[in-house]
């Protein structure tokens, strides 16, 4: 016997209408979504897909399209959001769009054909310049980049600030040549360039800001172009977790010590990064109240359809470690080969 809506509403002791808002990914009581949810395991309950999409314009499903699922910054954020859309009782679609404009729009595209409840999106620049023009018809939330004067909901890091935190922290351990690699793609290295020069010309830094190509080998590529040369910078900084390992492994083939022969310091804070040497210094991202929030934005604006567009900016944290100490020169001064 096939169980209905119904049958999940007699077992939970609730209307029909609550069992959709649960079903749905709206706003319910916390006790009334557990026995919603406690009823549909324990009846055996499978919606109809096909005939939800015939009745309604959307479904209990959302999209999460990501810049670059290598990212362990994205990574950890599509984790965070995943596990909160299950708790809702919602179905994750998620993309990676490796920073390919073309792709992403097949992708948000792919989210209006399945009719997705709403879309949670780390944009291209492209992206970024087609959204300040256009307005898909399903809520969407952006992270970790935007831009001025766009009409969707966004969370984002406070890019400039901790660019510049990093300039300010290698400063202060007495380093003045300092080049940084940023992200050529994206909205958020843009934010990160512009505040780690910012920080270099009000201190008077010997400080050089590097655009960096999406692809691979591309940190490799400068960071060994850039050190075979004989003004090489004292420190250099990464503005991703995975531009930052690719400087690290660089480093090691180049037969250069971190921080014995160049000092090091990023963005991320992945589990591995205390246990090269002294450890890596970064700017920890608040990944868990990023993911937390792009949710409860996305929740609010299904609710609040005509509610003031809202931009929430947060800060990191400095982690301090044994990567950006003072240089102690190894016995050769310059790049093996050079």
């Amino acid at each position: 016997m096939t169980v209905g809506i119904k049958d999940v509403a007699r077992v939970a002791n609730v209307s029909t209408a609550t069992v959709s808002r649960v079903l749905g990914g709206r706003n319910v009581d916390e006790a009334m979504r557990d026995r919603v949810l406690a009823a549909v395991r324990s009846t055996g309950y499978r919606p109809n897909l096909a005939a939800r999409r015939l009745r309604s314009r959307h479904t209990n499903t959302i999209g999460l399209v990501v810049a670059d699922i290598r990212n362990p910054f994205f990574t950890a954020v599509s984790r965070v959001i995943e596990n909160l859309a299950y708790a809702r009782g919602l179905r994750v679609i998620l993309c990676n769009t490796d920073e390919d404009p073309v792709r992403e729009a097949m992708y948000l595209q792919l989210m209006q054909d399945e009719r997705v409840t709403g879309v949670i999106l780390a944009p291209t620049r492209q992206g970024l310049a087609k959204l300040a023009k256009t307005k898909p018809d399903y809520p969407m939330i952006l992270i970790d980049r935007t831009t001025p004067g766009i009409a969707h909901d966004c969370v984002v890091l406070d890019n400039a600030a901790m660019a510049a935190m990093l300039v300010e922290h290698l400063h202060a351990r007495g380093f003045r040549r300092i080049a940084g690699l940023f992200g050529a793609s994206s909205s958020t290295g843009e934010e990160r360039r512009t505040g780690f020069e910012a920080a270099a010309r009000r201190l008077g830094l010997e400080a050089e800001a590097i655009a960096v190509p999406h692809g691979d080998g591309e940190v490799a590529r400068i960071v060994a172009d850039r050190l075979a040369r004989p003004d090489r910078p004292e420190a250099l900084v990464a503005s991703n977790g995975l531009a930052l390992m690719a400087v690290l492994r660089t480093l090691h083939g180049l037969g250069l010590s971190v921080p014995g022969d160049m000092a090091l310091a990023g963005f991320d804070n992945e589990g591995w990064m205390d246990l090269v040497g002294g450890g890596l210094s970064v700017i920890e991202q608040p990944v868990e109240e990023i993911g937390r929030t792009a949710m409860t934005m996305l929740i609010d604006r299904l609710d609040h359809a005509d509610a003031a567009v809202r931009k929430v900016v947060l800060a990191g944290r400095l982690i301090a470690r044994g990567s950006s100490e003072p240089l102690t020169p190894s016995l050769s001064s310059t790049v093996p080969g050079a």
